[in-house]
């Protein structure tokens, strides 16, 4: 726990690089997605879907290049195993700083959760570690099918609130 602590303290308290700011050329319509994956299959196969999905993406070395990116980007999506950088899933420095976002920021973004303990779309497990999708690493081949399902359940599911947000004019 307070390497998590160190590890964000960390990264917040970093001098300013510009090279942390990886889609400062993203119009207004590009959407982003951020890949913390180690296996360069799985990676490809993730890039690969979000791509053909039409998300600009960028990857993530480790948890510490991860913070550093989202430091100054809110990704419309992000892609993490849950042994991203760490031996114990349950103590994953992103996951640990995507569940402490605050709920204005933390709706703005999609998040799925590669993880070999749980089933594909299981609803519960995703809701217990606050994160939009699970994807069981065998299901990897469909990760597009299975992230275009859930980005749509999801803006069904948040439109009337976000409409009801525009309207009242806090959107």
């Amino acid at each position: 726990m307070e390497d998590e602590k160190s590890l964000l303290s960390e990264v917040a308290s970093d001098a300013y690089d510009a090279s942390d700011r990886p889609f400062d050329f993203v119009g207004e319509d590009g959407e982003t997605a951020l890949i913390c994956e180690a296996d360069e299959g799985a990676k490809e196969k993730i890039s690969t879907a979000l791509k053909d999905l039409g998300y600009q993406t960028t990857e993530a070395s480790s948890a510490r290049d991860a913070l550093k990116k989202m430091r100054f980007h809110v990704y419309d999506l992000v892609v993490l195993n849950e042994t991203f950088d760490t031996q114990n899933p349950d103590a994953n420095d992103i996951l640990s700083y995507l569940q402490s976002l605050g709920m204005s920021v933390r709706r703005q973004m999609f998040v799925a959760l590669v993880s070999e303990r749980f089933r594909t779309m299981d609803n519960m497990a995703a809701f217990n570690k606050s994160v939009n999708i699970i994807i069981s690493p065998k299901n990897l081949d469909d990760a597009g099918t299975i992230l275009k399902r859930g980005i749509s359940d999801n803006a069904a599911f948040y439109r009337i609130f976000k409409d009801t947000l525009t309207k009242a004019g806090k959107a």
